[in-house]
């Protein structure tokens, strides 16, 4: 907000040895999150290989967590609110570190998108209730805006260590054992919450959860997620035009209702302020954009460029390191500029990533690897420097008593934008390299996914041609990706940029 010049600045006060403490366990779910979401997409194509999965299946395994936990983000942000977030926290860290030895061993792709889709379930009680935990343990808003930078670089580490430990694990280990990982944090978090974070509960919030809501918001997500899927594999059909139509339908089903019911799941008025409005788009696009890149990258880095994981690992790290520094630099810099200049950079360095991409061509060797790890760090570079000043100003903008609402709302909003970076720009991606890879009679199978083409080439006597073709395939898609991203994001920094401005509006001006 404007900071009026006749009140005196207050003097920044250091954070506690408990503060601190509380800080460091609050972003191990963060750091987990991170970690299975790089570590998923570099385990694709041995994933392909050993399930076989359809071009579908291929997504639902990457999307199935992230839209489980989109459907459900605000519901456990409500409940963290009514019964207490760590009590939440904890009961989440328990099914998720069981669930993840179900998935390290699964046998099928319809066994690993259910194994998915449950993490995705209990995932999203972690997210929310670290956000409210933060906010209730740090008051202080410069203290505050740090812990935010601090948690969102949790996702940088996380981008760091999970490429580099999953590749090194991809190749000694089956691909189930990047899921194993996930144990090890879990009972960490078990065993440190109680100790270094108190209980966070929102007084008076216990009313009955509003059951219809529930399944209203998470049918809505479902559908809209499936319709644009099946859109992108099958054209304008009957079914995923239906899909779309419904998701629409139910959305504005779900925010009428809100807006009459008393202790609604979702504060929609929220959404009333522009800071909040425009943050909110602005961590959506963020993450999209770098959730999308990441889908395609990893896999062009393996399967067309014919990188090891740990090799592709290590290209992506410098992005990693870059998120981190850009969410400390901004916790620095929204101290002398605006929000809507911080926030619109960010996005459009996101743009600027998918332009060194969409630059690729169709060559081979170290000069695409390089490019392609350019890209990432650009983009990445943007993403820190959004989400760090968007998650302050998502949670400064809501009321206190609605802690865990706005959390939620962060949170689906970071998770919505996995779930489009995956769903449309991944099927952007397949769209293409469907339409444009040579497939010869009998090997129907490439057509879905290039992890399949692969696998199929190497039984085949004209495999190296179908390989050639697969790859040059995936290089148009990717080209496509690229273009699509450029545009996405920047028409949301031009956006966030039209509603941030300063016109007059309270909050508008600064962090």
């Amino acid at each position: 907000m404007t900071l009026s010049t006749t009140q005196p600045t207050p003097v920044p006060t250091r954070p506690t040895s408990r503060q601190w403490a509380a800080l460091a366990v609050l972003v191990l779910p963060v750091l987990l999150i991170s970690i299975d979401m790089t570590v998923l997409s570099f385990a694709l194509p041995a994933i392909s290989e050993a399930v076989s999965p359809t071009g579908t299946q291929l997504l639902w395994i990457v999307d199935g967590y992230s839209l489980a936990i989109a459907g459900l983000l605000v519901t456990m942000g409500t409940l963290g609110d009514r019964h207490g977030a760590r009590k939440l926290l904890l009961a989440g860290s328990a099914g998720f570190g069981v669930v993840s030895l179900l998935a390290a061993f699964a046998d099928s792709a319809t066994a690993l998108i259910a194994a998915r889709v449950a993490l995705g379930v209990f995932g999203a009680t972690l997210m929310p209730s670290t956000l409210s935990l933060l906010r209730s343990t740090f008051t202080d808003r410069e203290q505050r805006r740090t812990a935010f930078a601090v948690w969102a670089g949790g996702f940088a580490a996380g981008g760091a260590v999970g490429p580099i430990v999953g590749g090194w694990l991809l190749e000694r280990f089956w691909w189930g054992s990047v899921f194993l990982l996930n144990v090890p944090f879990m009972v960490a978090l078990l065993v440190l919450t109680p100790l270094v974070v108190r209980e966070h509960r929102t007084p008076g919030t216990h009313g009955r959860l509003d059951l219809t809501s529930v399944a209203v918001s998470v049918l809505a997500l479902t559908s809209l997620v499936y319709g644009v899927k099946t859109l992108a594999e099958h054209g304008p059909t009957l079914v995923p035009v239906s899909a779309t139509a419904l998701g629409v339908a139910l959305a504005v089903v779900f925010v009428r209702r809100q807006q009459r019911l008393a202790e609604p799941l979702l504060d929609v008025d929220l959404f009333r302020l522009p800071v909040f409005r425009a943050s909110v788009l602005a961590n959506l696009m963020s993450v999209c954009g770098m959730t999308g890149m990441l889908f395609a990258v990893s896999q062009h880095l393996q399967l067309v460029l014919g990188l090891r994981p740990l090799h592709a690992g290590l290209l992506l790290l410098p992005g990693a390191v870059v998120t981190f520094a850009a969410g400390l630099l901004a916790a620095r810099l929204a101290r002398r500029l605006r929000l809507d200049l911080l926030i619109t950079a960010g996005l459009l360095l996101g743009s600027a990533g998918y332009a060194v991409m969409a630059l690729l061509g169709s060559g081979t060797g170290t000069g695409p690897a390089v490019q392609l790890a350019v890209a990432f760090a650009v983009l990445c570079a943007g993403a820190g420097l959004a989400e760090t000043l968007t998650n302050d100003a998502i949670l400064s903008a809501a009321p206190a008593s609605r802690t865990g609402a706005a959390s939620a709302i962060s949170e689906t909003a970071y998770e919505v934008g996995a779930v489009l970076g995956t769903t449309v720009l991944g099927s952007v991606l397949n769209a293409v390299y469907r339409h444009r890879v040579d497939v010869p009679a009998g090997a129907e199978q490439a057509r879905e996914t290039l992890g399949a083409a692969v696998q199929v080439a190497a039984t085949r006597p004209d495999g190296q041609a179908l390989l050639d073709s697969a790859r040059a395939a995936f290089t148009h898609g990717l080209d496509a990706t690229a273009a699509a991203g450029l545009v996405l994001t920047a028409a949301a920094a031009l956006l966030v940029w039209r509603s941030l401005r300063p016109r007059g509006v309270p909050g508008a001006v600064r962090a």
